[in-house]
């Protein structure tokens, strides 16, 4: 057996003991702390070939975030994590109306916008890009602190091929007030052309933490 019928099973009796271990912790902070932290590299410390197509290597659109670590998903330093607001949000900048958000959600925003019939999407649509996951599909990404306060990271970039990735701020200051930061990416293609998708990374380091994620670019006329 290969697949996902191998990879359910693992993954979910990972996530029960991250659980465990976090009972606070959001299904988004569990998915973030398994994706950002996962190897993207075999046993022997090689690169991953995709399944049965002779010796092209794998990519994230093969593997996702990588194989799990589940020792490193316990520590995973940052997460990038989303509540309900953050769902709502996105279900408003899909062009749900407020009839519809009710009906697929029994959750009630009370906020200035609210009124008796519940969610109220905000004035300015949301776009549909800004959804807090790991991946570099957000333009705009929040980021909380599991780990030491008092924490400063670096960004570490890995660009995708005939690519500029430019990010800001560079390093995040963590401490007993600032648990949540931002940060924004900007992908420049420096290729006239079309192209396949290409790969590379973005990573926040902090010495012990190595907070990866992918980031997969194609290049449109």
């Amino acid at each position: 057996m290969s697949g996902t019928s191998m990879a359910a099973p693992h993954v979910s009796g990972i996530v029960a003991l991250l659980k465990v271990a976090h009972p606070d912790w959001s299904p988004a902070a569990i998915k973030s702390a398994l994706v950002t932290t996962a190897w993207n590299e075999d046993t022997y410390k090689s690169e991953i070939y995709s399944e049965g197509e002779g010796d092209k290597i794998a990519d994230p659109f093969d593997f996702g975030g990588g194989m799990c670590n589940p020792n490193g998903a316990t520590d995973p330093g940052l997460v990038y994590d989303m509540d309900k607001n953050d769902y709502l949000n996105y279900l408003c900048s899909l062009g749900y109306s407020n009839d519809k958000m009710q009906n697929a959600t029994t959750l009630f925003s009370k906020t200035k916008n609210s009124t008796s019939s519940g969610i109220i999407c905000p004035n300015k649509v949301p776009s549909r890009l800004d959804l807090n996951l790991p991946s570099i599909s957000i333009p705009n990404l929040k980021n909380s602190v599991v780990g030491n306060v008092n924490a400063i990271y670096k960004v570490v970039i890995k660009p995708p091929r005939n690519t500029v990735v430019k990010v800001s701020p560079h390093i995040l200051k963590f401490n007993s007030k600032s648990k949540k930061n931002s940060f924004e990416v900007k992908i420049t293609s420096t290729h006239q052309r079309m192209s396949k998708f290409t790969f590379g990374s973005l990573a926040w380091n902090d010495g012990k933490h190595f907070v990866r994620f992918p980031i997969a670019v194609r290049k449109q006329l």
